[in-house]
C-alpha cells in the first residue's frame, strides 16, 4: 500500500513499519508514555529516572520551538546539536539497570527515526492525526458492520457534519 511513498512516514513503534524504505518519524508521544509506564513500574530505578529526565529535557525546548515557530526546519534544526550530545552521553554511559539498558537499546535502534522532524519542514513529531483518523474509520466499521464503502463513509461524514 505504501509502495512508492516519497514522504516521511510518521508511525508508532510497530516493527512492520521498519521494513518500509523512506524517512521515518517515530511518535514522540508513544515513547514518553512507555517511558513513564516504566518509571511508574520501577520507581526506585534511579538510572531509568535519570534517562527519562534527560530525554524530557531534550524534547521540551523542541516543543517550545514548535509552539513559537511551527514545524519549520530552519527553527527546529538548531536542536540537532542537543540530540547529538544526548546520544553521545547515552552511548558512553554504562547502565546497570535492566530497564535503563532496554531503553538505551531502544533509542539506539531508532536513532535515525526519533528526530527526523528536526530536519524537515512540516513533519509532525507525533502520529496523533493518524490515530484520530483511524478511530473514526474503526467507529464507522462498527456502525456499518464491516468495512464501509467510500460512498457510505462520505454519507456518514455529511450526516455527522450537519448534526
Amino acid at each position: 500500500m505504501l509502495k512508492g511513498f516519497r514522504g516521511v512516514l510518521i508511525s508508532d513503534f510497530y516493527a512492520a513499519y521498519d521494513s518500509i524504505e523512506c524517512p521515518q518519524q517515530k511518535c514522540l508521544i508513544h515513547l514518553p508514555r512507555d517511558m513513564n509506564n516504566d518509571v511508574l513500574a520501577h520507581p526506585y530505578d534511579e538510572e531509568l529516572k535519570l534517562f527519562v529526565h534527560n530525554f524530557a529535557s531534550l524534547v521540551n525546548p523542541m516543543i517550545e520551538t514548535i509552539d513559537r515557530h511551527g514545524l519549520k526546519r530552519r527553527f527546529l534544526n538548531k536542536h540537532l546539536k542537543s540530540v547529538y550530545r544526548f546520544y553521545k552521553e547515552v552511548s558512553l554511559r554504562e547502565y546497570c539497570s535492566e530497564y535503563a539498558l532496554q531503553l538505551k537499546r531502544r533509542f539506539e535502534k531508532n536513532r535515525d527515526k526519533l528526530f527526523t522532524f528536526l530536519r524537515h519542514s512540516g513533519v509532525l513529531w507525533n502520529n496523533n492525526n493518524a490515530e484520530h483518523a483511524i478511530k473514526a474509520y474503526a467507529k464507522s466499521r462498527v456502525m456499518f458492520q464491516g468495512a464501509p464503502s467510500p460512498i457510505a463513509i462520505s454519507e456518514n461524514f455529511r450526516i455527522s457534519r450537519s448534526s
